[in-house]
This record gives structure tokens, C-alpha cells and sequence, in this order.
């Protein structure tokens, strides 16, 4: 399986990884505070029990953040 493509398509990123993985700098608490200020995007509701983050808005947060702090 050494050639895999994604073929557009939107990756996503549950709570755990945008925690754990550093793509967001908070606590669960603040991410959803920031969700509720609208200064971080919201999830997608994928399923009845799985929320999640489309990569491509987490992204462009983290660009914009770093375009502000410039």
C-alpha cells in the first residue's frame, strides 16, 4: 500500500487529536469557549456520536493566528 491518495477529500480531526496533536494550545474547556465566540471553527456533526474538525478550517485558523501575531 505505498501509494495512497486522500482524492480531495476533507480529513477531519476529532477533539482528541486537536488537543493532543498541538493544533490547538488549550484545554477541551477553552476550544469549546472558543467554538461558542465563534474564534475558532466550528466541528461537523459527522454522525449522531461523532463531532469533528475539518483540517482545511483548523488550518486556516492556525494561519490566520500566526498572520495576527506577525
Amino acid at each position: 500500500m505505498g501509494n495512497q491518495t486522500n482524492f480531495g477529500l476533507e480529513k477531519f480531526l476529532r477533539k482528541k487529536q486537536l488537543l493532543g496533536e498541538g493544533y490547538f494550545p488549550g484545554s477541551s474547556a477553552t476550544l469549546w469557549r472558543h467554538v461558542r465566540a465563534g474564534t475558532f471553527p466550528a466541528p461537523v456533526k459527522l454522525s449522531s456520536g461523532m463531532t469533528a474538525w475539518k483540517l482545511s478550517d483548523v488550518l486556516a485558523w492556525q494561519v490566520a493566528r500566526a498572520e495576527v501575531a506577525a
